[in-house]
């Protein structure tokens, strides 16, 4: 079937494709990759893959793409869903004949009611869903393909036996030639990253328990299934070689650093590239792994620090201590190792001392820059499910955006409301940035930046010269 995988049209600048830790609108305009759309596409001979919020695409623009293809394949959201399924409505009144499905952690986590949302919606992918997206655009009957919830003729809704987990994750196909095919790598961008960047996959799961995060509780799981290095540096040597304009690549798995050897040789292979490269990281590597990985190329490390509360961190099952993450962020900062560091508001276990204890313990371990976001109980986590039984959800939950796609805080406390977390965040922020040493750090940083730009604006004139003299 000639198919299209459709990151469909929603809120403008919602960053919601399938590779956004959290689908939203953000406070700065960014794009992830749709990776784990591409990656089924990657699999389907002439499929294309369209990000329409990415390109700028409202539904007027997809609509007479869509009519070029049998099989579209969205990937949803909980926050986008509601628009998701208007738009496949409009695409089924466009083409009846048209069949549409459904991927991602919503409807994995909830197919049942997911199909029963409407009936343009023919079928949706549980688990992972890449083999089973390849088998529904070689035309197999829906009825044999695993991992799949389908409606029949009659309206009836069926579940098929479970997809297992893949293992050999060499034999999927890399997903930048899609990008470089398909999508406009100059539309992606990402505040803490260089530009133009291209993020990957090199594996998948997490071993890691956090009761808050989405993947690995919903597709991913926890066991964390890898490629192989080598498959790792061909793909950014690919990556070099095609898209020169490429200024990072960034490993987006969920921890990247788990298995140390394997990352050490990563590294090794991309320090012979030359490329320069960041990734998701705990705050727990040690010093002698984090040195190699600087020694090759490394960037940026985006850490997940969450809370400055031990007590939160062990509500939440992180793993992780406050002191554990101050030695790491000071072996980075002896390195070189420039840190972008995440934050909760809203966690179990939250107060307005804890809040507070988080932002000075920000401002102690002073991470280059900082995301604060506050606490989302998406469907299918342990977080979901907590916040239920305790009656923490606001009757509103279920959106987890606005109607503009902006993240609301759907998770109140009988001694916190959801609006103290909510303007707890613009406190964070202001008591992080504005205070004395950071502003110091980053007018030091504007200068040193402009003093550079200054310099290769007089050495371009001098070339210019140069060949205006010959």
């Amino acid at each position: 079937m000639k198919s299209l995988f459709l990151h469909p049209p929603s809120y403008e600048g919602f960053d919601g494709g399938a590779g956004a830790r959290y689908q939203a609108k953000r406070e700065v305009r960014s794009f992830w990759y749709p990776t784990w759309l591409a990656q089924p596409a990657a699999l389907v001979p002439d499929s294309r893959l369209l990000d329409a919020p990415a390109d700028g695409l409202g539904l007027t623009d997809v609509l007479p793409i869509a009519r070029q293809f049998d099989l579209v394949i969205m990937h949803t959201s909980s926050p986008s869903f509601a628009a998701d399924v208007r738009t496949a409505e409009a695409l089924k009144d466009d083409r009846p004949g048209v069949l549409i499905g459904m991927v991602g952690a919503k409807v994995a986590v909830d197919p049942q009611r997911s199909l029963a949302a409407s009936k343009a919606i023919d079928f949706v992918a549980r688990e992972e869903f890449d083999y089973t997206c390849q088998e529904v655009a070689s035309g197999r009957p829906l009825s044999e393909i695993v991992g799949l919830s389908y409606r029949r003729v009659d309206g009836t809704i069926v579940h098929n036996a479970p997809r297992p987990l893949i293992t050999d994750m060499d034999a999927l196909p890399w997903v930048t030639p899609l990008y470089e095919r398909d999508l406009h790598v100059e539309n992606y961008f990402i505040g803490y990253l260089k530009h133009p960047y291209v993020s990957f996959y090199t594996g998948r799961g997490c071993r890691s328990k956090c009761t808050f995060c989405l993947w690995p509780q919903t597709v991913g799981g926890h066991r964390y299934r890898v490629r192989s290095p080598r498959s790792v540096v061909e793909e950014v040597r690919w990556v070099r070689d095609h898209l020169p304009q490429v200024e990072e690549i960034f490993f987006d798995d969920d921890t990247f650093t788990d298995f140390r050897p394997r990352v050490e040789e990563i590294a090794r292979g991309l320090g012979r590239l030359g490329v320069t490269w960041s990734c998701n990281a705990k705050a727990n590597v040690p010093y002698e792994t984090l040195k190699v990985m600087k020694e090759n190329g490394l960037r940026l490390l985006l850490v997940g620090y969450e809370s400055g509360s031990d007590q939160i961190l062990h509500n939440v099952r992180k793993g992780l201590k406050t002191d554990i993450a101050r030695r790491f962020t000071r072996d980075c900062r002896e390195l070189g190792v420039t840190i972008h560091g995440t934050f909760i508001l809203g966690l179990p276990g939250e107060t307005e001392q804890t809040i507070r204890q988080t932002i000075e313990f920000a401002k102690e371990i002073n991470p280059h820059t900082i995301q604060v976001s506050l606490a989302a109980p998406y469907p299918g986590t342990q977080l979901y499910e907590q916040a239920l039984a305790n009656g923490w959800l606001s009757e509103n939950a279920a959106d987890l955006v606005d109607e503009h796609g902006v993240q609301i805080e759907p998770i109140s406390y009988p001694h916190l409301s959801a609006e103290q977390i909510f303007h707890g965040v613009e406190t964070f922020y202001k008591n992080f940035y504005f205070r004395p040493r950071k502003i110091a750090e980053l007018t030091m940083e504007m200068m040193t930046s402009w003093e550079m730009t200054k310099r290769r604006l007089r050495e371009g004139v001098e070339f210019f010269r140069f060949l205006h003299a010959r």
